[in-house]
């Protein structure tokens, strides 16, 4: 792992050790626009909790977001698949390590589908260890003829509808780090540990994903895989031989939103000088915030880290080349993500255009579909679901543009949790309107349970299986 320095204290020793941008410090952001961002009523109480955040040591390393750049950049040239999944926003009161395990387990489970079904290494990404902020539609929030302000996740005000949790409090960003650094110790040991040992893929199944239909055809490719772990211990490739085979990558990201908590993490690399946002291996811009001349875009253009922006259907092809232009001006593999999140009725038409401006441009990126943000419905009873149905056509209509234009569909993006909610409907569990009351435990957006991410996984490596095909169909024979 690569160290991290403190903070500079003076404007001209942040100029003259940070390569990233001649023009950047770590608060020029708060010189511009700065949307979603909550207002604290004491300043001094914001400072504090500044300061603490400064003088904690860093939740993740420059050489660790480093080697997610650079298998970023296989994915952008076609060498690699993009999983990134977690929660819509991270809970203080669901925190618990029971709840990180299967969520890990989830996406473990996912990306064995992935690799094995369609032959393709995986780059893990969870959106875990530090989503806690939300972008809202709306400043305030009407109950029964009640106005307060929204809720804007756990690290900014609290979910119950009162006065008191539904004010801003600085002191949540410092449990939000704590929150953050534990979970990242146990993702840490999960992974590097043995728990993401292949051998252990027949144990991984969470029990009431044994009764979905997904799970007959995980427990069969688990069976091959074991056969093939079988021939491999044979010819002297074990866990014990292959380091890979008993360990795994994992990755945290979230959405940068709460800049004064992202300014407080950002440090300066001491290997190249560079600075880096050290509360995660990537962040991304939401499609509320990636104004151009934005606050949020200001400030991520000058952290090292891997970095995504949303494209919703509103983003023109101008605004995305300037994004991209602004946060990558060297054209960096591995650099951009751009997170697409038009909905299934949009993103047919929508995406073409970006795609092939940013393609005879020549600009290195990679392309990801995040089907849940463009697909948020309101159900006959008053609750937020998303379709089953409606998620798996974005993906499809995602991977026939990339098809149609000649160019990588790179990886995905899912809101899901490791638990047995009901919050989406459909699948093949057949999720109803009437079952979404059952578990419906999300405090923002609807989320995929266990059963139907695991059976996404599987209609993706057909996917991929089949675009793989086909680019092998297309070259020519010697």
């Amino acid at each position: 792992m690569t160290a991290i320095q403190g903070q500079p204290r003076t404007a001209e020793r942040t100029q003259s050790r940070s390569s990233s941008a001649a023009d950047w410090t770590p608060t020029s952001w708060r010189g511009r626009p700065a949307l979603q961002m909550p207002v604290y009523s004491d300043a001094a109480v914001l400072g504090s909790a500044e300061a603490r955040l400064r003088r904690y040591p860093p939740l993740v390393f420059a050489g660790e977001a480093r080697k997610l750049k650079t298998a970023l950049a296989k994915v952008a040239n076609g060498e690699a698949f993009l999983l990134q999944g977690g929660d819509c926003a991270e809970s203080f009161a669901d925190f618990s390590a029971n709840n990180i395990r299967d969520m890990f387990r989830v996406l473990l489970q996912m990306a064995v589908v992935l690799t094995y079904g369609a032959g393709v290494p995986v780059v893990k990404l969870g959106r875990m260890a530090g989503q806690f902020a939300k972008p809202r539609s709306s400043n305030v929030e009407k109950v029964n003829g009640v106005e307060l302000p929204s809720y804007r996740g756990d690290n900014v005000n609290g979910f119950e509808f009162t006065a008191d949790a539904r004010k801003p409090d600085p002191e949540r960003m410092v449990q939000a780090y704590n929150q953050s650094a534990a979970t990242l110790n146990l993702l840490r040991a999960f992974a590097q540990g043995g728990y993401a040992d292949l051998h252990e893929v027949n144990r991984w199944n969470l029990d009431f994903v044994r009764h979905s239909p997904a799970s007959a055809r995980y427990q069969d490719l688990a069976a091959r895989l074991d056969e093939t772990l079988n021939f491999m211990a044979a010819c002297g490739l074990t866990s014990a031989t292959t380091p890979q085979i008993a360990e795994t990558d994992f990755f945290t990201s979230h959405e940068a939103l709460l800049l004064q908590y992202e300014e407080a993490l950002t440090r300066v690399d001491s290997t190249t000088g560079d600075w880096y946002d050290c509360s995660a291996h990537m962040l991304w811009i939401g499609d509320r915030t990636r104004q151009p001349d934005g606050a949020h875009v200001e400030f991520l253009r000058g952290v090292r880290n891997p970095l995504g922006f949303k494209c919703g259907p509103s983003l023109s092809v101008d605004d995305t080349l300037k994004l991209i232009d602004t946060l990558n001006p060297t054209n960096e593999a591995g650099r951009i993500v751009m997170i697409v999140r038009m909905g299934a009725a949009n993103v047919a038409e929508k995406l073409p255009p970006l795609v092939r401006a940013v393609k005879k441009s020549g600009r290195s990126v990679v392309w990801s579909c995040d089907p849940m943000h463009g697909n948020t419905e309101t159900a006959s009873n008053g609750k937020k679901t998303r379709h089953f149905d409606n998620i798996l056509k974005e993906v499809k209509d995602f991977f026939a543009v990339h098809r149609a234009e000649g160019t990588h569909p790179g990886g995905v993006h899912f809101e899901m949790t490791g638990q047995e909610v009901t919050e989406c409907i459909g699948g093949s569990t057949d999720i109803t309107v009437d079952n979404l009351n059952e578990r419906y435990e999300t405090q923002c957006d609807p989320r995929l349970n266990a059963s139907q991410a695991l059976e996404l996984a599987f209609l993706l490596a057909e996917q991929l299986k089949s675009e793989r095909q086909s680019v092998q169909r297309a070259r020519p024979t010697a």
